[in-house]
């Protein structure tokens, strides 16, 4: 398994109407363990998403079932994979 930060910028008229589904969706992965932490910037232009999945290709068919992308609501997507090694919910290693 690996991290990806995922950062997506909105269309902002589109937004509004898709956010709850949206965030249904980030809730029902967090339960499973597959999203770290996920919000919005704080200037409203898009969010960001800490993911864990099997690898790239993994991540891009579970986030491609987002409503965000489903409903056009991304204007912009970057992926990167992150590699935490400091933070209250990563393991020491020993």
């Amino acid at each position: 398994m690996a991290w990806y930060l995922v950062e997506i910028t909105y269309v902002q008229e589109k937004m509004p109407d898709v956010r709850p589904r949206h965030r249904e969706f980030l809730r029902n992965l967090a339960a499973d363990g597959r999203v770290a932490v996920a919000g919005p910037l704080g200037d409203g232009s898009g969010g960001i998403t800490l993911y864990q999945a099997d690898d790239e290709a993994h991540l891009k068919a579970t986030i491609d079932q987002d409503p965000y992308a489903l409903e056009g609501v991304i204007a912009e997507r970057t992926i990167r994979e992150f590699k935490p090694v400091i933070g209250a919910w990563v393991p020491e290693e020993s």
